[in-house]
């Protein structure tokens, strides 16, 4: 599994600490799949950058005042997105704005919605670790209430 078992619990504290005003620590939570991180350095190669390791490492803060401050999504709705997002199963995109994976399998989320996770990774601040830096739930129509 890409996630450690005790990452729930250690993503809270982050999102707690940056709810709270703390600053949070710069965590491992888990690895790529081989065929996730073979996926995402072969596009880094096409555009000349180097490889990433598979170490996936969080912090929480811009994820927080994106997702939770700015979109109204509670620390457990995050969790799941985050979680879904870095299933095993999920594709690596290809895009030039972004380096992410996609779960191809829909979840239900809370509000009715059915939504793919999509994780978004910055991999240049952490350098060769890919920073888990943002979830995003698409098709999520029915939005919580800010």
């Amino acid at each position: 599994m890409p996630l450690l078992a005790i990452a729930r619990r250690i993503i809270r504290v982050n999102l707690e600490k940056v709810r709270d005003g703390k600053h949070p620590n710069l965590i491992t939570v888990g690895t790529l799949t081989e065929l996730q991180l073979s996926g995402i350095n072969a596009i880094r190669c096409a555009e000349e950058m180097p490889p990433i390791t598979s170490d996936v490492v969080f912090q929480g803060k811009h994820l927080f005042e994106s997702r939770i401050e700015g979109d109204g999504y509670t620390i457990e709705d995050v969790l799941d997105q985050i979680f879904s997002a870095m299933e095993p199963v999920s594709v690596v995109l290809e895009s030039l704005k972004m380096t992410g994976m996609e779960n191809p399998n829909q979840r239900s989320d809370r509000y009715g919605n059915q939504v793919n996770d999509r994780v978004v990774f910055e991999c240049t601040g952490r350098y060769p670790r890919p920073e888990l830096y943002s979830v995003i739930p698409k098709g999520d129509r029915n939005k919580p209430r800010k």
